[in-house]
């Protein structure tokens, strides 16, 4: 039987670790290199200042309030102050665009924003009205509008512990999408604390936990791993103070659970093998006790070396990259989860962990497969539906009350998931045949010379394969990556059927990346924005001579 265990709102968690441990460090970041450190108690203090001032504002209850930052300390107390406040956060990327800043603002209907770490504010700055009102976190420089530290000086705090229904809406989670406009998720309390009340005491995870929050808040995966773990298990947020000392604040941290989307996975193994290249790893890892002294610099130069959890989620990972970190000890531990379904899905666990699946399912959760091979999820912490879009929320359940999540799968006779494509990925060749291009891709991980990689063919007789090369890459000749690229292509293209052998590879000049907008922000690949940008070129490749093409 599946434990029934009782709900305990967001604030209420928070109330108690503010009761029970005041003077803990819950969250710590780096300011121009020097740590600053948070306690329970100083967090309550702020927050409650926060939340009576946003009371005073009078907005209707349930009115929306954005977050336009990155990751940091005020982040989490701006999110906590608009939920004791009694009103709903909107967060956005903060590497998004203008226009569609504006376009979250505009249609989520916020009354307020809190503007603070960004690396670029005066890009963004058109797509906020001026007519909204903005607070700004100190640190950051901004100097446009009233500010945090000055607003909550002289402020008189909540001193009550203000709660609200556990089925309140507390959130609008718009997501980044590889296609389209945003969509508006909606999560209510009930949602969060659900899925963070069963999924943390199955990992294990407690307040002695510490956690490095790197990846976008606003993103469903690092919202309730880090955010809602570190409430619901009282444990300890470590900030990233920048891309150029992600390393180095990664070290200082050396957290206990570490979430890594696969992008960044193939970055530490670049990293890696630009110190000890694979030859010299490999002669190391077979001689007793220099292994282990090996493996643990390794993971001590990440910033890993306690790490008792690796997780890998947001998107496919490749299998052979999982098995090269397993070889240093580095066993990721691959997740399946979406917006819609409050990042609440299967997970692989310590104990039980299958490379190549997404793992088993968490309680409560109902899984189907449909006739189409559509993974269909249901379970208590679904999204209440798109914000304004009743349509496109009845379009994407079914009539029994199942999320239809788009991505395709099969499980084992195990329980354990397996990823096997996305429904609308699927492209037609001219010879009538339906290629799935996600399980062909992740044939080519083996190969670290490529960084990234798409399979390609609407109209063409056969696929073929779009790449852009690693940062290792660029250390070798033309010669050299052409014969690596010829021959991965030749061993993928001998364990595939005949209408998806991949008739060349053409490489690309420019990495894709959140600037060219052919990556959204949680570092997924704009499959139909690369297509757009080269379809125009695929007939033009396909007809070149040679296996190998450069653009």
């Amino acid at each position: 039987m599946e434990q029934h265990l009782e709900i305990h709102t967001p604030l209420n968690t928070f109330y108690k670790w503010e009761k029970i441990q005041p003077d803990k460090i819950y969250m710590r970041q780096p300011i121009h290199g020097e740590w600053q450190n948070y306690t329970w108690k100083r967090c309550g203090g702020e927050i409650r200042k926060m939340a009576a001032y946003l009371k005073s504002m009078n907005y209707e209850p349930g009115s929306r309030i954005a977050i336009l930052s990155k990751n940091c300390v005020h982040w989490v107390m701006s999110d906590y102050a608009i939920w004791m406040a009694g009103y709903v956060s909107v967060p956005m990327y903060p590497n998004m665009s203008p226009a569609t800043v504006k376009q979250i603002l505009e249609h989520s209907e916020s009354k307020l924003c809190f503007i603070g770490k960004l690396d670029d504010w005066h890009y963004l700055k058109p797509g906020v009205p001026s007519t909204l009102k903005c607070i700004e976190y100190p640190f950051y420089g901004i100097n446009e509008f009233d500010n945090w530290d000055a607003l909550i000086k002289n402020a008189e705090p909540i001193k009550e512990n203000l709660d609200y229904p556990i089925e309140n809406l507390c959130s609008i989670i718009y997501t980044s999408g590889t296609t389209g406009k945003p969509k508006g998720v909606m999560h209510t309390f009930y949602n969060f604390a659900f899925a963070a009340e069963y999924a943390f005491p199955l990992l294990k995870v407690d307040n002695t936990a510490s956690f490095f929050s790197y990846l976008p808040m606003c993103h469903i995966a690092e919202r309730l791993l880090v955010e809602i773990g570190s409430l619901y298990t009282g444990g300890q947020i470590s900030f990233a103070e920048s891309l150029e000392t992600f390393p180095k604040n990664l070290q200082e941290t050396d957290p206990t659970l570490f979430l890594g989307v696969p992008r960044i996975w193939a970055k530490f193994q670049e990293k890696i093998l630009e110190k000890m290249p694979q030859k010299k790893l490999n002669t190391f890892l077979k001689i007793p006790i220099i292994n282990g002294i090996v493996k643990k610099k390794i993971k001590k130069a990440l910033g890993l070396l306690h790490t008792d959890q690796f997780f890998s989620g947001a998107a496919p990972i490749p299998v052979d990259l999982i098995k090269w970190f397993w070889k240093l000890d580095i066993k990721i531990q691959q997740a399946y989860a979406l917006t819609e379904d409050c990042c609440y899905s299967h997970t692989n666990f310590k104990e039980r962990n299958k490379i190549g699946t997404v793992g088993l399912r968490f309680p409560h959760v109902d899984l189907k497969i449909s006739e189409e091979g559509e993974i269909l999820i249901k379970h208590p912490a679904l999204m209440k539906g798109y914000y304004k879009e009743e349509k496109m929320t009845e379009e994407t359940f079914t009539e029994d009350g199942f999320f239809k999540t788009g991505d395709q799968g099969k499980v084992d006779s195990e329980g354990f998931l397996t990823i096997t494509g996305r429904v609308k990925e699927l492209f037609k060749t001219t010879k009538g045949k339906y290629v799935a291009p996600t399980p062909i891709e992740m044939k080519f991980s083996a190969n670290t010379d490529i960084g990234q990689c798409l399979v390609v063919g609407y109209a063409l007789p056969q696929p073929i394969l779009l790449i852009t090369l690693s940062e290792l890459a660029k250390n070798k000749s033309k010669e050299e990556i052409e014969n690596s690229i010829r021959k991965s292509l030749g061993d993928v293209n001998e364990t595939l059927d005949s209408y998806e052998k991949l008739e060349k590879t053409v490489i690309l000049k420019n990495e894709w990346n959140i600037q060219n907008n052919l990556l959204t922000p949680s570092l997924k690949i704009k499959r139909n924005e690369v297509e757009k940008l080269f379809q125009a070129n695929y007939q033009k490749w396909y007809d070149d001579k040679g296996i190998v093409i450069w653009e």
